[in-house]
């Protein structure tokens, strides 16, 4: 089955809602970066709600990146993503290990940490990117973005994130869905639909039983009237390049790159999302050198 994200409405409009499979692009995530079992349930509940909240944005070139940085040992967590569906991420740790917790599931909330931050960024193409910003509330992912949106962005919502992990570190099943109340949501249609959440199974469990996002929330939602709105396929894509690795080195401070020149000729960079390597010669160094300092022998001319 493919990845996709849905958005329905529902209730004659006082319900919307999105749903995400995205038990491929967490596979890909797996694969790339090594991830261990409670690393790969980090990244692909993170994943599967920066897809759904991407999908949301208007503009074809939108960006939304969604950080969720605590106090734990697999540091942060790192996801952008876009309303045509691509997705690309990596964790600070992701080799890390750790027991179950007291109910025999990975520990994502003692891998993240609960203090800290969850930020979420909407590059939107004008001068300042929009940027919102919550506490952690719990460090399992879902719990902190439902919270972030309540708080930051003024929704109210309803969010499961939720990653199954095989045996072999292979993903079996990973995904999610947000349901949010309009401001004029009646109270009645709001309580029948936390009764039916409060008796659901795990949303990997869903998905590993073969239910389709629109399923899921047709579950919840279909006797309201559901109607879908959209619905967008995900894929890990990155957008690194040898020319954005390149201005990586011509940031650098002179003194470092001469360093790199006389002490080993060469230079190596990887991209943090897809593990991709960009190897710079001797001879690029050196001209990379040069056009650093011309540009800034440039800048300080138009200065004076």
């Amino acid at each position: 089955m493919k990845d996709y994200v849905v958005r329905v409405t529902a209730g004659d409009g006082a319900i919307r809602a999105f749903a995400a499979r995205v038990t491929n692009l967490v596979n890909e995530a797996q694969k790339l970066h090594g991830l261990h079992p409670v690393a790969a349930a980090a990244l692909g509940r993170s994943m599967a709600a920066a897809a759904m909240m991407a999908v949301d944005m208007k503009g074809e070139k939108d960006v939304l990146s969604l950080i969720v940085k605590g106090d734990g040992p697999l540091g942060s967590v790192i996801v952008v993503a876009n309303p045509n569906g691509d997705i690309k991420g990596y964790v600070g740790k992701p080799a890390l290990d750790l027991p179950l917790n007291e109910f025999n599931k990975l520990d994502v909330s003692a891998a993240v940490g609960r203090n800290g931050k969850i930020t979420v960024i909407k590059d939107l193409g004008l001068k300042d990117p929009y940027v919102g910003q919550t506490k952690l509330v719990s460090g399992e992912i879902a719990e902190d973005v439902a919270y972030y949106l309540t708080v930051s962005e003024q929704q109210p919502s309803a969010v499961a994130l939720g990653v199954l992990v095989n045996p072999d570190y292979s993903i079996e099943a990973a995904g999610g869905y947000i349901i949010q109340a309009m401001p004029d949501a009646p109270d009645n249609i709001i309580d029948e639909i936390e009764n039916k959440i409060s008796k659901m199974e795990p949303i990997s469990k869903l998905f590993e039983r073969g239910k389709k996002p629109e399923e899921v929330l047709y579950d919840i939602l279909g006797n309201l009237g559901m109607k879908e709105n959209a619905r967008v396929g995900i894929r890990f894509k990155c957008d690194c390049n040898r020319e954005r690795l390149r201005r990586v080195l011509l940031g650098m401070q002179d003194d470092e790159l001469i360093d790199i020149i006389k002490t080993d000729g060469k230079a190596e960079l990887v991209c943090h999302y897809c593990n991709k390597r960009y190897l710079f010669g001797l001879d690029e160094l050196k001209q990379l050198l040069e056009e650093k300092k011309r540009i800034e022998e440039n800048y300080s001319a138009d200065a004076d």
